[in-house]
């Protein structure tokens, strides 16, 4: 083999050369491929994030509105359990009173019979005792007398149907108790029908 270089060889220099310039070039476009890569998928991730946080508030907003339903609906249900407590307490009472005042009526005809028979001087014992369990009834039951006699008229509670002159008492002074007014629970279910005083 001669010394001497052959002119078609390319020095082994300038290849190695070539292979770094283009091995530098793969590189510089992988770097550059992989900086792209970064790019698109920061923006990817980003528009991922955005659509995310938008869905977020869109749910958060139908909380809200589910939260809004919910509290009015739990409203309408709360009046509607007041109301019908309200309408069956007054159904109830309606009842009661009705049943009072009926009781009431027998109650005042053994009264006024006690007082007939007392007055003809004929033994009220059996009626007494009726009398007072009917009393003990209405007790229990929290029915009581309206006390009016001595007192100042009170439309609310008294029913004035005669009316006496008197210069020593004050004007609308009940002098007479016609018929017990009574109370039921704390409730005027009868009025008291009285007479009153006037002074002229």
């Amino acid at each position: 083999m001669s010394n001497e270089s052959n002119s078609d060889e390319i020095p082994i220099e300038v290849i190695s050369n070539v292979q770094n310039e283009k091995n530098l070039d793969e590189l510089t476009n992988n770097k550059t491929f992989e900086k792209n890569m970064d790019n698109e998928e920061q923006e990817s991730t980003q528009t991922d994030i955005e659509k995310l946080t938008k869905l977020l508030d869109l749910e958060k907003l139908k909380v809200v509105e589910s939260d809004e339903k919910l509290k009015h609906v739990l409203a309408d249900f709360q009046n509607l359990s007041r109301k019908t407590q309200t309408d069956i307490e007054h159904g109830v009472n309606a009842k009661v009173d009705e049943f009072v005042l009926d009781f009431l009526k027998i109650y005042d005809d053994f009264v006024r019979a006690k007082d007939v028979f007392s007055q003809n001087k004929i033994n009220t014992d059996g009626l007494v005792s009726i009398l007072k369990n009917m009393d003990s009834l209405l007790k229990k039951y929290k029915v009581t007398p309206i006390d009016a006699l001595g007192e100042i008229f009170d439309p609310n509670s008294h029913e004035a149907i005669s009316i006496i002159t008197d210069p020593d008492l004050d004007d609308n002074t009940i002098t007479k108790e016609i018929r017990k007014g009574y109370f039921s629970q704390n409730r005027i279910i009868r009025a008291t029908l009285v007479e009153i005083s006037k002074q002229k």
